[in-house]
């Protein structure tokens, strides 16, 4: 029987912030903003979330997965257009629960295969890995040659971010609170970035956010140097620090034609805070 491989996401790949016509359904998170709920881009984009927490501080955004009962519904659906094998490629399992409650929705369907894939990251690299995968199984790929070359984008790629404030981090359980606590009372602004292992983790301790954006382009220069890279830009409503990365890099590497800059959709952002920036590259294959 001939396999019809269809790819899903979840809504930390940012996938609505990209141009492309692939069948692609995203499991979007909640947002929770005092009493109120949102669906995640649908019933609030990047802008109006961050116009929202930025008009009212007392606004802290929490966010909630999106229902194992609707990861299934998804599954269901994409079956009976015809998919006999899927790959949910999910935000790293080290900030998420996706991982898991996509790996328990998928039990006990016959005549369908679920891989749940683990990104290891969040927004352009995972939406890197959903896009490419979209490509390979429109043009009939199979099944472990996709997977084989999401594994290589997953191995390939690397972002360092700064942020402006680290309660958000601390508050919605990405960072530590002894880190979190400590950094606030000195007035940190750390250098940070996602591992291999897909965690957050703090690279250096820097005392402003414009010094910490400096040395994220200083350490993104020197891991790139002659390298084929994909670089990008992922922004918390922060036009401004995004053209003044932009400038830096293109001022350093003249032979970059394309920088690809993408704002963190509402349930990434809650947890990275307004203002945070990142950057990072994936290298391309040789």
């Amino acid at each position: 029987m001939t396999k019809k491989i269809g790819i899903i996401t979840d809504t930390n790949a940012c996938l609505d912030y990209f141009d492309h016509d692939y069948d692609i359904p995203v499991l979007r998170s909640m947002i929770h903003l005092g009493e109120e709920e949102y669906l995640d881009h649908i019933e609030l984009t990047a802008e109006q979330f961050y116009e929202k927490i930025k008009a009212d501080s007392s606004l802290f955004p929490r966010t909630s997965q999106p229902p194992t009962e609707k990861m299934r519904e998804t599954y269901l659906a994409m079956k009976e257009k015809g998919y006999t094998d899927l790959i949910f490629i999910t935000i790293s399992s080290h900030m998420s629960g996706i991982y898991g409650a996509a790996q328990i929705a998928s039990e006990n369907i016959p005549d369908l295969h679920v891989h749940v894939f683990d990104s290891k990251s969040v927004a352009f690299p995972q939406a890197k890995m959903v896009l490419t995968a979209a490509e390979l199984a429109r043009n009939n790929q199979p099944l472990n040659k996709i997977l084989k070359t999401l594994e290589h984008i997953r191995d390939h790629n690397h972002i360092y971010f700064a942020v402006e404030t680290l309660v958000y981090l601390v508050k919605n359980g990405r960072l530590s609170q002894a880190k979190g606590f400590m950094a606030s009372m000195l007035k940190i602004k750390p250098l940070l970035h996602i591992s291999k292992a897909g965690q957050v983790e703090n690279v250096e301790k820097i005392r402003t956010f414009k010094k910490a954006v400096d040395r994220v382009i200083e350490m993104f220069l020197e891991e790139t140097e002659g390298k084929n890279i994909e670089p990008f830009i992922c922004h918390a409503h922060n036009e401004t620090t995004k053209t003044y990365i932009e400038t830096k890099l293109r001022e350093a590497r003249p032979d970059i034609n394309a920088i690809f800059t993408m704002p963190l959709t509402p349930a990434v952002g809650a947890h990275a805070g307004p203002g945070a920036i990142g950057l990072g590259y994936y290298i391309k294959p040789s």
